[in-house]
């Protein structure tokens, strides 16, 4: 044989003995598939856009959709995710409870899922692990936040909640709790919830929610929101009925229009989040669970505190 073809005859053979090629440059590793509340809102599509930087500086591509409020396009979503044959998936719920079917469809598939701000509640559905701000927390926060607004006098106030999501049932829990211990130890001035109405998360429901609670309780003096849109739409609503200056709004999240808000006094204060944390942790915990090590089952991150002199030192806001 000659003598060149048996040195390539070498080659070849060795390389079919174990030492393979190295991959392609750029090679995807797999996909993973990604469902938030909604893109419409600014906090979770930070916590989509980390996710999919974070994972794709390891090689997956994501697939990022909005579940729209909507917990039936939501199971579809995971459902397509499924047929794509989706390496995980990561949630953030629009009904904590009713996702648990097609979870457990994930689970029966063998597809690990992770949830990101909003938890899972269903008893039965397997969640590897759960990333989200220490809501209960927060709403502590938000509640020292409604005591310091409202000082000596206390009062009536409203809350506009969100009971489909456990995040905001969990900010309320905390608010509630804050007020009560306060109250306990108060014969005067005490803090009393006259109204708790459906926010839908959203301004347009805040609006409406909090426009109603006006009418029917003409001495509210303070508003507690569970997030930025919905105590923006509460601002609105105040300013319509020409009693802005009398209620003071506790929300929560941080987001840019709701920071802006505190700087100009529309909102007393919020306990601020970081969606980049949660997307950047989510992401962790995928490629933890990758590397067959198991993540943590719970990741909470703590909230901030953020008030008029906060907003005003903060160069980000315009």
């Amino acid at each position: 044989m000659p003598r060149f073809l048996s040195v390539l005859l070498v080659f070849v053979l060795t390389l079919g003995c174990g030492q393979q090629a190295a991959p392609t440059k750029g090679a995807k590793k797999g996909t993973v598939g990604v469902s938030v509340l909604t893109l419409q809102n600014p906090f979770f599509k930070v916590i989509a856009d980390t996710v999919t930087e974070e994972l794709g500086k390891h090689g997956y591509d994501v697939v990022a959709v909005s579940g729209d409020e909507n917990v039936a396009l939501q199971q579809n979503q995971v459902k397509d995710f499924l047929v794509r044959k989706v390496s995980a998936i990561v949630l953030c719920p629009a009904d904590s409870v009713a996702i648990g079917p097609v979870i457990q469809e994930a689970n029966k598939a063998g597809v690990p899922v992770f949830t990101a701000d909003i938890g899972c509640m269903a008893p039965d559905a397997k969640v590897v692990t759960h990333v989200a701000t220490d809501n209960y927390d927060g709403g502590k926060k938000a509640g020292e936040a409604m005591i310091e607004a409202l000082g000596e006098a206390g009062g009536n106030i409203a809350i506009l909640d969100h009971r489909k999501v456990e995040s905001c049932i969990l900010r309320v829990k905390g608010f509630k709790e804050v007020l009560e211990a306060h109250n306990a130890k108060r014969k005067v001035g005490k803090i009393a919830i006259v109204k708790e109405l459906p926010s839908g998360g959203s301004k347009d429901q805040g609006y409406r929610s909090a426009a109603d609670a006006l009418q029917s309780h003409d001495d509210l003096v303070g508003i507690f929101a569970i997030n930025d849109p919905s105590a923006l739409g509460a601002r609105a609503a105040l300013e319509n009925a020409k009693r802005a200056e009398r209620v003071k709004i506790i929300g929560f999240d941080g987001q840019p229009e709701g920071k802006k808000a505190i700087k100009e006094g529309k909102i007393y204060a919020d306990p601020v989040q970081f969606p980049d944390q949660i997307g950047r942790e989510t992401a962790k915990s995928i490629l933890s669970y990758f590397n067959g090590d198991t993540p943590r089952a719970t990741i909470l991150i703590p909230t901030a505190l953020y008030r008029q002199a906060d907003a005003l030192k903060d160069e980000s806001v315009k």
